[in-house]
């Protein structure tokens, strides 16, 4: 089993760019899909920037997703939500 080192708060996913979150320039950001339908996941160049990449989310999954430090990320439904995360030793 994984063990993670939690670095701040989970919050809720903007919706667009400008919504985008960089969860304090994290590198290691854990994404998961509270809700039972997938969702669009957008990361961002920057806040309000162009986009970097995008993935679908399925319903009640999460994954780990590695992003540079100034690079935010969004998603198509609030039902999504991340948080800054690391691992632990």
């Amino acid at each position: 089993m994984a063990r993670l080192l939690i670095k701040g708060a989970e919050a809720a996913l903007g919706t667009n760019t400008a919504g985008a979150n960089i969860f304090s320039n994290a590198r290691l950001v854990r994404v998961v899909n509270t809700t039972s339908n997938a969702h669009l996941v957008t990361l961002v160049a920057s806040v309000g920037g162009s986009v970097v990449g995008s993935f679908t989310l399925a319903g009640g999954d999460s994954v780990e997703l590695e992003k540079e430090p100034l690079q935010g990320v969004f998603a198509a439904n609030a039902g999504v939500k991340a948080s800054a995360i690391g691992y632990s030793n």
